[in-house]
């Protein structure tokens, strides 16, 4: 009821119209009772009895029952059509609050969070949540009809209506046995509507794996099992109806049987008239309608509490970016400056930051009313990024250089610490200021549906000839301008037309045409060739980007080489930093690193120098 009167107190002009044609519907079908019993008293009787009738007595009677007809229409539709419209106003503003709310709350969050559980949270819960608005009206109308019919009958004869007053209690009985049986039924199908969303999408996510290693037998049995699941929840719910719903339809119309059957002998004792049986006869079938109703309102409330359990655990998360009223200014690089850093994240997290893991650790949920375990990934960074310059972060696989790279960009912000942009808290800057300055290109692209223009801007107001020149600097110009519609090619679903060299010059080209005072790119070339790599750096220097501090995860010698100083990150902390060379001399743990292909090259130079020389002495 609380759920219902949030829409209510949301949409009350809406609700009221829909009320107002339900009580209308409700009214003129009460009426019509009265009209038929007329008709038949006083049209339908004396033509058969009598064998005479007039023109205007049969006029008179059709422009009766097609009036009450037509307000009965007028009511059904104005009910019909407020109802939807509000039902569809509340899930189309609860989608949107969803998805306003996915965009306020941290990476950290999202990464707790199956895409699949997300996609249904927007979905298939916001619709089960407002299901009930659409019998709402008409359940509003229907209680209407029944104090309005129970009325007339008891003014029409007292003892046809009490045999209402024993059939209505068995109507009211039986659906609050079929509420009560149905309802744990109906709430564990909503459940699993939600595992097959989320088992779905991650098969279609991961299509490429499956098909690579094979496991499309495995896939497909995972998700027939929970297919069948949601199947065999549905049929429980199905064989429920299907043992209550014929008797809710039989009780009114047995009480129409024991309303013609007592009526006859009244009839014949001359206590009622045949008009007051037609008419009385005719409510019992009417009122099955608004009985049922109620059922159908109540058979939606288990569905829609789970719905709303499931939106609100979205609307109320815990966590958000706080922002404040800060402003960039200035042009060029940025000056970034990080101070005495750390991050950890939940245990839970499925995301990229669970490839940088140290050490275990204790903290709060996202509540903060229980602690949760969490993974430390950064500890006590502090290190400066002069404007202008190219800082590559370098270190061995898991030592924290994809999250720092997220902490600079401000998609999650520090435990402890503080980033400094120009001086100023990242966290003080106002909504947006940082995104428009920042640009990160992480090595895993994300490609949509779509031509290379929009891929590329992703609605910035830009023309073409800037969207070449951000082609150009990615090395991308070449393989667009062959494409068959060039800019205006589709590059299908995640850009599965292109190789992966390709996408991740298209998502560097992406960031290069917002022209960024701070690009971040984190191993973003790492399916391009040496060759086009060293092109692509050599080019961002001599661009009008020169002028942009950059940030570089780089694993090749030759990226690395290119930068103007190197940070070299081991186990969440920064080891030593300077240049290329001074690592090199001084960093026993950054020099087995980077000379790590040349060294295992001399190896196998070694040991086929002595397999040449066994060979020559036999």
């Amino acid at each position: 009821m609380r759920i219902l009167w949030i829409a209510i107190r949301t949409e009350p002009w809406v609700f009221s119209a829909a009320v107002a044609g339900a009580v209308l519907y409700a009214v003129a079908a009460v009426a019509s009772a009265s009209v038929l019993g007329a008709v038949a008293e006083q049209v339908i009787l004396p033509a058969i009895m009598e064998q005479r009738t007039t023109v205007a007595a049969v006029a008179t009677a059709s422009a009766v029952v097609f009036a009450v007809g037509f307000l009965k229409a007028l009511g059904l539709g104005a009910r019909r059509f407020y109802a939807g419209l509000m039902q569809y106003r509340m899930q189309a503003r609860y989608r949107r609050a969803v998805a306003r709310r996915y965009l306020e709350l941290p990476l950290a969050w999202h990464q707790r969070h199956p895409a699949g559980q997300l996609l249904s949270n927007a979905n298939a819960d916001v619709e089960a949540t407002w299901q009930p608005l659409a019998p709402l009206p008409m359940a509003v109308g229907s209680t209407a009809m029944l104090v309005i019919a129970a009325g007339a009958m008891l003014a029409t004869d007292l003892v046809l209506a009490l045999v209402g007053f024993v059939v209505f209690p068995l109507l009211a009985i039986a659906n609050l046995v079929f509420q009560r049986r149905v309802s744990p039924a109906a709430t564990h199908a909503q459940a699993l509507r939600s595992q097959v969303s989320e088992v779905a999408h991650e098969s279609f996510d991961g299509a490429l794996v499956v098909k690579t290693l094979g496991r499309e037998d495995m896939e497909t049995e995972r998700f027939t099992r929970a297919a069948e699941r949601l199947r065999d929840a549905q049929i429980r719910v199905g064989r429920m109806r299907a043992a209550f719903d014929p008797l809710l339809e039989a009780l009114p119309n047995l009480g129409v049987l024991v309303v013609l059957l007592i009526g006859l002998i009244r009839l014949q004792r001359g206590d009622v008239t045949a008009g007051d049986i037609v008419q009385i006869a005719y409510l019992f079938t009417l009122l099955s309608l608004p009985i049922r109703s109620l059922g159908w309102l109540l058979g939606d409330l288990p569905r829609s509490v789970v719905g709303w359990r499931r939106v609100s655990a979205v609307l109320n998360a815990q966590g958000g970016t706080d922002y404040g009223k800060e402003r960039l200014h200035g042009e060029g690089g940025l000056a970034v400056s990080v101070r005495n850093l750390s991050f950890s994240y939940a245990d839970t997290s499925p995301a990229d930051l669970g490839r940088d893991t140290l050490e275990g650790g204790r903290g709060l949920d996202a509540t903060g009313n229980e602690e949760t375990p969490r993974i430390t990934v950064l500890r006590d960074v502090t290190l400066d990024l002069a404007p202008g310059k190219v800082t590559a972060l370098v270190g061995p696989t898991g030592s924290g250089k994809s999250t720092l790279t997220m902490l600079l960009a401000r998609l999650v912000d520090p435990d402890h610490g503080d980033v400094l942009v120009n001086g100023v808290d990242a966290r003080r800057y106002a909504p947006g200021e940082l995104a428009r300055a920042i640009a990160l290109v992480p090595q895993t692209t994300f490609i949509f549906d779509d031509t290379v223009r929009d891929n590329i801007t992703l609605g910035l107001d830009v023309d073409d000839t800037e969207v070449w020149q951000a082609l150009r600097l990615a090395h991308a110009d070449s393989f667009v301008a062959a494409l068959p519609q060039g800019l205006d090619t589709r590059l299908g679903e995640r850009g599965t037309s292109l190789s992966g060299g390709q996408r991740q010059r298209l998502a560097l080209a992406r960031s290069l045409v917002r022209r960024p005072r701070l690009l971040i790119l984190d191993d973003a070339t790492s399916a391009v060739d040496p060759q086009v790599e060293a092109r692509i750096l050599g080019g961002l220097r001599e661009a009008d980007l020169a002028g942009a501090t950059v940030v570089v995860v780089a694993y090749r010698r030759a990226t690395i080489e290119l930068a103007d100083e190197v940070v070299y990150l081991e186990q969440g902390t920064v080891r030593d930093r300077g240049t290329h060379e001074e690592l090199l001399a001084r960093s026993p743990g950054y020099r087995r690193l980077v000379t790590a292909y040349e060294q295992a090259a001399q190896r196998r130079a070694a040991a086929a120098s002595r397999s040449a020389d066994q060979e020559a002495v036999r």
